[in-house]
């Protein structure tokens, strides 16, 4: 049986394929980018079919929708792909051409994709709530920043209360200052208002697991930090090891060396935190840490945070040595699916 590697570049209206044999490439195609028409293209090749396709904001969509239609589908790293974007002319179809040559010679990094469409609203819904903060965030600094170019300190209460808003309002003189604080006030309020339904949405979506109730009883964690962790994670089974996955949540340490001291002997090693991690991850699991390490009551986080402090490790090291003890701990128990048990540590 035949062997066919195919490349697709996809844009949001049309998609070019080159498939890919034996180092040659046999045919092209220029469709829609819909199910229908990439599925009947792909119904057409008969033999063993390989896809591939770089990640972007269609990928999981075309990933839960093709997979079945062919024996193996890779969504890529984009910026791996430096074939692409480096080597010698640059269209659609010399993109595609080269998709399919990377795969054939196995040089593409495979991009996870959930294959289940509830976890993937929830990613969804919890992605919104987070983009709602920060937005609801933006809002607070600009109407902070406004009253300061008047020498104004606005006070925490009026903030995001009505009532006293609208009175302190009332009170400034300049009416100018406080028509434009108003307009940024709306924006705040509805930015508000759509951070609370996203965030009732997604506790409404998260309720069936249960490793979300036992992550949240862990110091520090709290419903929204377990809901993100398990949205954006998927399932406990992607990571192979623990340190892959302190990686990715961005407390993982990287070893770097290069060059040669004065006597010829290689310089040593340096261990520093890995760059490349899902950010929002980091966000979360370093803010569980955190609280952690600051709650009043006695817990087994702030006391390995003392412990470390006590033995000379820096508070930046020691607050991520227990990020990663934290990760850990919450990846044996969804592995698990029980509670944590502080005898088991």
């Amino acid at each position: 049986m035949k062997t066919y590697f195919i490349g697709a570049d996809v844009h949001c209206t049309n998609t070019e394929l080159a498939v890919e044999n034996n180092g040659n490439i046999v045919q092209r195609f220029s469709v829609p980018t819909t199910i229908k028409a990439i599925s009947e293209v792909l119904n057409n090749i008969s033999g063993k079919k390989l896809l591939t396709f770089e990640e972007g904001p269609m990928a999981g969509w075309l990933y839960r929708n093709l997979k079945d239609k062919v024996h193996e589908i890779i969504v890529c790293d984009p910026r791996r792909n430096k074939l692409i974007a480096f080597d010698g002319d640059k269209d659609d179809r010399i993109d595609s051409s080269k998709l399919a040559a990377l795969l054939r010679g196995k040089f593409l990094r495979n991009v996870y994709h959930s294959d289940d469409e509830e976890k993937v609203e929830l990613k969804r819904w919890v992605g919104l709530y987070h983009d709602r903060v920060v937005e609801a965030t933006r809002y607070i600094n600009r109407i902070r920043a406004q009253a300061r170019l008047y020498g104004i300190k606005i006070p925490s209460k009026v903030i995001r209360n009505l009532e006293p808003r609208q009175i302190w309002l009332s009170s400034l003189e300049n009416k100018e200052l406080s028509g434009r604080l108003s307009v940024f006030w709306m924006g705040l309020d509805v930015a508000t208002q759509q951070k609370d339904e996203a965030k009732r949405r997604m506790q409404i979506l998260a309720r069936k697991y249960d490793i979300l109730k036992y992550w949240s009883e862990l110091p520090g964690v709290g419903t929204v930090r377990s809901i993100t962790l398990f949205a954006y994670l998927d399932i406990p089974w992607r990571f192979k090891s623990k340190s892959k996955l302190w990686k990715y949540c961005g407390v993982g340490l990287i070893r770097e060396t290069s060059g040669k001291d004065n006597k010829g002997r290689d310089k040593p090693a340096r261990l520093q935190l890995t760059w490349y991690a899902n950010k929002r991850l980091k966000n979360v699991v370093i803010g569980a840490a955190t609280s952690a390490i600051m709650s009043s009551g006695d817990n087994i986080f702030r006391k390995d945070y003392e412990s470390f402090i006590k033995n000379g490790m820096t508070k930046s090291n020691a607050r991520h040595a227990v990020a990663r003890k934290m990760l850990t701990i919450m990846w044996g128990m969804w592995k698990s699916n029980s509670r944590f048990d502080s005898k088991l540590c």
